[in-house]
Order: C-alpha cells, then sequence, then structure tokens
C-alpha cells in the first residue's frame, strides 16, 4: 500500500485526522492524533492496517508539555510515526503492551526519564535508572535541576 493510500485510509477513517497526516517522504508518515482519539487510532491501526512491529516509543519534552512518538512498521517498509501531545501538568498515556509486547521496556523508559504515568502496564522493575534512584526527578524533563548541576560543574 502506498503512503498516499495510507494517508487517506488514516483520514477517510479519522475525520479529526484531516490536515494530521503527512507524507514525510517515500516510507515515512506522521500523524498527529488527539489524546482522547490515540487508543483508537492505534488499534486501527496495528488490527487493521497491519502496522505489526514496534520499532521504539520516544518521549520529548516540549517546554510546555509533552510528546510521546510510537514508531510502527509493516510489511513494505512504510513507517508511521504516530504521535500524541500530553500535558506538563498531569501527563499519561495508556500502555500499549496488549498489542505490542515489546512496547513494555520503551513505556518504562517514558515512566523513568520523563515521569509520563502509564496506565495498565505490569508491574516490574524501573528502567533505565535504577530502583534507588529519586523519587520525581526526571533527568530528560527541560526543567530538571540536574541539567543546571551539570551545566555548573
Amino acid at each position: 500500500m502506498s503512503e498516499e493510500k495510507i494517508k487517506q485510509e488514516l483520514e477517510d477513517k479519522f475525520s479529526y485526522l484531516k490536515d494530521a497526516v503527512t507524507i514525510k517522504r517515500k516510507g515515512r508518515i506522521s500523524a498527529q492524533t488527539p489524546l482522547d482519539k490515540f487508543n483508537e487510532v492505534f488499534v486501527y491501526v496495528v488490527k487493521q492496517m497491519r502496522f505489526l512491529a514496534l520499532s521504539a516509543i520516544t518521549g520529548l519534552d516540549r517546554g510546555d508539555g509533552f510528546e510521546v512518538i510510537y514508531h510502527l512498521n509493516r510489511e513494505g517498509r512504510v513507517l508511521l510515526n504516530l504521535s500524541v501531545r500530553l500535558n506538563k501538568e498531569n501527563p499519561e498515556v495508556n500502555s500499549v503492551t496488549a498489542y505490542c509486547p515489546s512496547a513494555d521496556i520503551y513505556e518504562r523508559e517514558l515512566m523513568d526519564l520523563f515521569g509520563i504515568k502509564v496506565n495498565g502496564i505490569a508491574p516490574g522493575h524501573r528502567y533505565p535508572l535504577t530502583d534507588d534512584w529519586p523519587e520525581g526527578e526526571y533527568p530528560l524533563r527541560k526543567d530538571w535541576k540536574g541539567h543546571k548541576e551539570a551545566q555548573n560543574a
């Protein structure tokens, strides 16, 4: 399926994605989903459109909030970057491990490094930070005090 057909299918199925899906280049598509619609888009993309391989989940601190990008791949070498914006005050997303078991490690990174709550993630060890890492310290947040301490060292 071509990038244009994938874009069209997403926009036809989810009218609120009109103008939110872009073809970056051959084999690369990005879609920005509203937080309250993310789960339905994610499930559709995995189950119906067969983007079955989760390559990674990227967290970004945008200053005024967070962005979480799910990098999904399918046969034919098409990568779909499905992203969602989260507020800074109470950032949370639902776990996608029921659809992509490999998401577990990336979701733990979101929790440890950004303080993003992942609803429904199975209990387990922290990753990548150690279990004795101080609570409330998230080293990839732009406002983390460790950045200032490191600059002054």
